[in-house]
């Protein structure tokens, strides 16, 4: 059924563990979900029958360079694909959708943020789908290591595309994580294909350093291994940075790679890397989702992971040929701060959830008005709540019931003229010229651009917003005019006016605890996972649901009889009640009113937060003073001071 298109595309003869069973159960007409680990061939379960699929394939993908090299790859294959994301040209993203409309293009690569634009939605809605693709799909469950909220809007979404079949894909599921996913898409348990997490090639190895050693173990490692291909993983831009230079001098060709670059210039370090022209790396995490390099021979951790998972992830980019490769870890508990304010960073504060919670309950007091309109960098800024959990928020009252999503539209749409208004009247007749004239009356200019009026359109003409919408897209496509839109709005309908906001609240605030407290303990699982006395490979298998990987592997520290234990924090200074008022008291006159006690350990551990970004606290001189503290100890510190509960 499928043997020809994989020879004549792929060049193969037979599939790999598992692809043979998720390839036959989606060219059968169901639903399945492919648990790999990293480099084991996942995307071969949707790119083969992409090709024998009577419609589009449309993969859900969560970074652009993970987008870019599959569809390189997909291209040498000599298979229809392309993608819609933000690094195109209007022309280019044009091209493509007309491509897609001809049915020229079988696989299309999108983000999941993409399915928010009102105007792409339109679009795809009239292109029938075959088969929806979520790569990563591990983002779906809150009880992942990588939750992305918008994932939990993907059934929805399928349901009004009506998408027949759906693919899930992930290299990092716990038990729990595949459960959830599988509950989610409603795939059955037996089309769940997980294959065996257990790689014969790695070996793993921890090894305890102080902060002190772990440059001169650092190059032990890198001189051992000469020149082959090597990552190394720290945490924090400024030591890929600081490491990269100190390995450099000391004669090992080092190029550091993290999202505080340039996009020109991380590209090319990628491209220097695949190419063989640099072998070592020191990155952050922003380096590795799409990497496909078969012959890295060695992957270091300077600093802890961030999880497991992250782990798990970070070491499967390592001898993808299947020859042997390093895995070291140079572990001590000093990064465990950092690991952890992450975590507490995100957890929005009580009164900032009551805050949105009144602000929805304020539409009552307009005689039950029920639809709540949401631009999120403001909502973001006005509650002080970061995004990510902002959206997660959103989720949650989804769930609750209390609001229910409806659409997604930019605010604001201009266009300018690429031909004179009469030439566009003139290709239509009767009622639709009518419409299009009243467009063009309602639409405000300064200089060459208009800008659509909507409320204009509805209150003189009843013209449907999503009519409208439909048209500017369609002079757009017809080359007629340039278009822009910008302010993108969520619209909610509000469900429940009823409830109590500071009791709902407190429930709320309780599920952002909740997940705060199953990151904290990932981290802990971490760590009794570094300092394990049975074998590493075991079980790190097991912890991916993998139960038949050997019990002593034979290739990991633990079996060499390595048992680590690693090295404590050192200890920090105690800070007096009155240094810590000096530092926080101009922070707290800048906020106008008392923040909460989180806020303040906020500004005084360094996080990111809107509150922080709007009174400017990095030029305070207290901004991340107690950086290297724990963030429990610190909220202890300032509850102290300021007496609050």
């Amino acid at each position: 059924m499928y043997q020809q298109t994989l020879k004549n595309y792929f060049g193969f003869d037979t599939l790999r563990t598992g692809q043979e069973e998720v390839i036959t159960r989606i060219l059968n007409g169901q639903s399945a979900a492919a648990i790999f680990p990293t480099g084991s061939g996942k995307s071969l379960c949707y790119q083969l029958p992409a090709v024998q699929l009577p419609h589009l394939t449309l993969v859900i993908s969560p970074l652009l360079a993970l987008m870019k090299d599959q569809l390189d790859f997909l291209h040498n294959k000599n298979i229809a694909a392309a993608s819609i994301d933000s690094s195109q040209s209007w022309e280019e993203t044009q091209q493509v959708m007309q491509a897609i409309r001809n049915g020229e293009i079988k696989v299309l690569m999108i983000s999941v943020e993409r399915l928010k634009n009102e105007r792409f939605r339109h679009f795809i809605s009239q292109v029938p789908i075959s088969l929806l693709v979520v790569d990563e799909a591990h983002c779906i469950s809150e009880w992942g290591h990588n939750f992305r909220p918008d994932y939990l809007k993907l059934p929805e979404y399928r349901k009004a595309l009506n998408i027949p079949q759906v693919l899930l894909l992930t290299a990092t599921a716990t038990p729990a994580v595949i459960k959830d996913m599988g509950t989610k898409f409603a795939i059955d348990e037996q089309d769940i294909i997980i294959t065996g997490f257990y790689r014969s090639n790695l070996d793993l190895n921890v090894v305890a350093a102080e902060n002190d050693n772990k440059l001169p173990a650092l190059c032990n490692l890198l001189g051992q291994n000469g020149e082959q291909p090597t990552i190394i993983y720290v945490t924090l831009q400024q030591t890929a940075e600081t490491v990269a230079a100190q390995i450099s001098q000391r004669g090992y060709r080092a190029q550091a790679y993290h999202a505080g670059m340039e996009t020109e210039a991380r590209q090319k370090i990628q491209h220097d890397f695949m190419a063989g022209n640099i072998n070592c790396i020191v990155a952050t995490i922003a380096f590795g989702m799409g990497i496909d390099k078969a012959d890295i021979r060695q992957v270091i951790h300077f600093d802890l992971p961030k999880s497991i998972e992250n782990y798990s992830q970070e070491i499967g980019r390592a001898g993808r040929d299947g020859q042997p490769s390093q895995c070291t870890v140079l572990a001590n508990k000093a990064g465990l701060n950092v690991l952890e304010n992450f975590i507490y960073g995100d957890t929005p504060d009580c009164d900032a959830i009551e805050y949105i919670l009144n602000e929805i309950k304020a539409l009552d007091s307009a005689g039950l008005q029920t639809q709540w309109e949401v631009m999120l960098p403001r909502l973001s800024k006005d509650s002080n709540v970061r995004l990510l959990p902002l959206k997660t928020l959103l989720v949650y009252l989804e769930i609750r019931k209390i609001i229910e999503p409806q659409y997604t539209y930019f605010a604001d749409y201009r266009f300018k003229l690429n031909q004179d208004q009469q030439s566009i009247l003139d290709q239509f007749q009767g009622e639709r010229r009518q419409f299009v004239e009243a467009i063009f009356a309602c639409s405000q200019k300064a200089r060459t651009w208009y800008t659509v009026d909507f409320d204009a359109l509805w209150n003189g003409y009843q013209a449907d917003r999503k009519r409208v919408v439909a048209a500017i897209d369609y002079f757009s496509e017809k080359g007629w005019i340039t278009l822009e839109s910008k302010q993108m709005t969520d619209v909610y309908r509000v469900l429940d006016h009823q409830f109590d906001a500071q009791e709902e609240a407190v429930k709320l605030h309780n599920l952002f605890k909740q997940k705060e407290n199953s990151e904290i303990e990932r981290i802990g699982k971490m760590i009794s996972f570094f300092e394990n006395e049975q074998c590493l490979s075991h079980d790190l298998a097991r912890y991916f649901a993998d139960f038949n990987a050997p019990e002593q592997c034979g290739h990991c520290s633990v079996c060499r009889g390595q048992i680590t234990t690693l090295p404590p924090a050192s200890a920090l200074p105690e800070i007096s009640d009155n240094v810590i008022k000096a530092w926080c008291d101009p922070f707290i006159a800048a906020c106008g009113s008392v923040p909460s006690p989180e806020a303040i350990t906020r500004f005084l551990n360094g996080m990111t937060s809107p509150l922080n970004t709007k009174v400017k606290a990095r030029q305070m001189s207290g901004f991340a003073q107690l950086e290297a503290y724990p963030f429990r100890s610190t909220l202890a510190l300032v509850s102290k001071v300021y007496a609050i509960n």
